[in-house]
């Protein structure tokens, strides 16, 4: 497959969008590693931001304090997600047992 060759505007507008949403990213990490933002409100904000929706599973869950990248492959298995999986690409039942860990575990740790 031949790419199209960008100009160096189009190339520029592209780093600029990507760097918005790798920002975007992290933010939303952060706030689900410090507690300030449930699975729920993550789930939904996934259906409606580029940015969340295209968040590894993984990557998410490695931002709680504690879970590393191990634990997080061990849960992702046993709920049955894919290593590569993003949280748009989840079906429901796959949400479903995320919405069930995250409510049978305590709360992450506010700082």
């Amino acid at each position: 497959m031949v790419l199209k060759s960008l100009s160096e505007e189009d190339r520029a507008k592209a780093r600029a969008k990507a760097l918005v949403s790798r920002t975007r990213r992290a933010e939303v990490k952060k706030n689900f590693g410090s507690g300030n933002l449930g699975i729920t409100d993550l789930l939904e904000l996934a259906r409606t931001d580029e940015a969340v929706g295209r968040l590894r599973v993984a990557d998410l869950l490695e931002s709680v304090p504690g879970v590393g990248t191990v634990r997080a492959a061990a849960l992702m298995d046993r709920i049955g997600i894919s290593a590569n999986r993003r949280l748009r690409g989840l079906g429901r039942k796959q949400q479903g047992a995320l919405l069930a860990h995250f409510a049978d575990t305590p709360p992450h740790a506010k700082k």
